[in-house]
């Protein structure tokens, strides 16, 4: 259905929403149709989206401040408790490139409808949990569907705004996608100590719940359902070199490494995995996954800054809740409080940098955002010492939250303009998945590095400590009280390097970024982006 010329959209009412629907039905069996909502429609479509969206990001934080108190409740170390973060974060990645086959296999309203409901019954099951291994398996299900949740909400988003407004439905996105993983940490620390630990996961139930009836009731599909053959031997080659290269992530260093045959099986197994995966994919005559979309330069090089930009976003908020509760003994809600000046400035600055996105070179934005991102690690670990307190970290947070709100929109907008509208859903399921890869990389990297250089500064630490020293040796004077005082200042002085060590890391990484998106091609005419259906 056209609109009369000079009619505004936001005049589109009941009436023609029902001819348009009439419309579509009239096109060939498997067309797509246009699902660009208008007025109080489209304001409840976004809030339902959105609140399914905000659930999945903030699920893949909120556990992070709560964490020692799941461990100790569960009976699990530190090393094991990180299983309850990367089991839900390669699960996401492992659903996110499959939600395009799902798409058209269910059709939207139903697929997406799936995934919220089975993620919000997910997090019921995560919160009766009473043993570590029941937590990780019932994580894994609840990433499983929260990845694709995750990407079909990008394709709503952008389908339900018209062209000229690409820049607001990529705003929205973002926000969505960097502000949810910023604002976990602080509710999970309210609701942990003021409640129980079982509460970050009973909080998604009732939004869960009202963002299913939006989307049963309000959403429409561009396309009615096609029955299309699956690619089992596609998706068994996907989940097993994803899989086993997960496994060498996590239990490499607790392995030594290349020194054990178990990691060095898994490699070779997750290696050969993805490359049989690849081949297979690249000649199947209906692949689950269409990896041709990477014959677009920009898809390939926004690829690789999207993992970065993964690790950028995810990688503070898996270590520094760590740190602020372990070496300074904030509790979980001072330590998601201080978090949160990290999450402000994106919350506020995203829709400014949507707008100049469609104005400027995006990728000035893009090495703006990831340069500013570097510098505020660089100012945190510098402060990081055994006696700082509340105030320390929050103009380094803030700059960093600033180059945050500078990445995900122009970089959405530099791969999705210069792609073929067709080609549109594919490119955008990439992004979303290398964003999570990157921040399941970036977990994994991080406790390495940590684990690491606190064994190194703590073999340093005691180099010190010899009777040569005459304040130790006074100290020593004491007995067993003033050799365990010693024992423990070491600890945290060590402890305190690990973590500013594996912050430092990070630096480096946003530079790499900053320096990659010139090798971008700048983005042709934004409408097209918008004009991508769902199909």
């Amino acid at each position: 259905m056209q609109l009369a010329p000079g009619t505004p959209p936001e005049k589109l009412t009941e009436r023609s929403i029902s001819e348009s629907k009439a419309a579509a039905a009239l096109l060939p069996h498997g067309a797509p149709a246009s699902v660009v909502e208008f007025g109080r429609r489209r304001l409840i479509i976004v809030v339902g989206v959105m609140l399914a969206a905000l659930l999945q990001t903030l699920d893949a934080t909120i556990v992070n401040v709560a964490l020692p108190t799941i461990e100790g409740n569960v009976g699990a170390s530190i090393d094991d408790g990180t299983w309850i973060i990367t089991g839900y974060i390669i699960s996401n990645v492992i659903a996110i490139p499959l939600a395009p086959f799902a798409l058209q296999r269910l059709g939207r309203r139903h697929y997406y409808a799936l995934c919220v409901g089975g993620f919000t019954v997910a997090s019921f099951l995560c919160g009766t949990a009473t043993s570590l291994g029941a937590l990780v398996f019932f994580r894994v299900v609840q990433g499983a569907f929260g990845g694709g949740l995750i990407a079909t909400s990008q394709i709503i988003l952008r389908d339900t705004f018209p062209p000229e407004k690409i820049g607001t439905s990529s705003a929205l996105f973002a926000i969505a996608l960097t502000v949810g993983p910023a604002l976990g940490p602080t509710l999970g620390g309210i609701l942990t100590d003021n409640l129980s630990w079982p509460w970050v996961f009973d909080i998604n139930l009732v939004p869960g719940a009202l963002a299913v009836i939006v989307i049963l009731t309000m959403l429409r599909n561009p396309a009615p359902p096609r029955r299309l053959p699956f690619d089992g031997l596609g998706v068994a080659l996907l989940a097993l070199g994803l899989g086993s290269l997960q496994y060498v992530l996590d239990e490499g260093e607790r392995n030594d490494w290349f020194d054990d045959g178990r990691i060095v099986g898994f490699a070779l197994t997750g290696l050969l995995g993805i490359a049989a995966f690849v081949i297979w994919e690249l000649r199947a005559r209906h692949p689950i996954v269409d990896l041709r979309v990477f014959r677009y330069p920009n898809v390939r090089v926004g690829t690789i800054t999207a993992i970065l930009l993964g690790m950028v976003v995810f990688g503070p908020i898996v270590m520094l809740p760590q740190y602020l509760q372990n070496v300074l003994g904030f509790t979980a809600t001072m330590s998601g409080l201080l978090i949160l000046t990290r999450a402000l400035p994106v919350l506020a600055l995203t829709p400014f940098v949507a707008r100049f996105t469609t104005r400027i070179d995006p990728r000035i934005l893009l090495a703006a955002g990831f340069a500013l991102s570097a510098a505020g690690f660089a100012a945190i670990a510098g402060e990081m010492t055994t006696g700082s307190d509340f105030g320390t970290f929050g103009a380094a947070l803030a700059l960093s939250g600033i180059g945050q709100s500078m990445l995900l929109v122009p970089l959405l907008v530099s791969i999705l303009g210069t792609v073929a509208p067709p080609d549109g859903p594919k490119a955008s399921s990439f992004i979303s998945l290398s964003v999570q890869f990157g921040g399941s990389i970036a977990s994994t990297m991080l406790v390495t590095v940590f684990d690491r250089r606190t064994s190194f500064h703590s073999d340093i630490e005691r180099g010190f400590a010899t009777l040569t020293n005459p304040t130790l040796a006074r100290i020593l004077q004491s007995g067993g009280a003033g050799r365990a005082a010693i024992a423990r200042t070491i600890a945290a002085q060590a402890t305190n390097a690990g973590f500013a060590d594996a912050i430092y890391v990070l630096v480096p990484l946003a530079v790499s970024a900053a320096l990659i998106v010139v090798l971008l091609r700048p983005r042709k005419h934004p409408v097209a982006v918008a004009a991508v259906t769902a199909e």
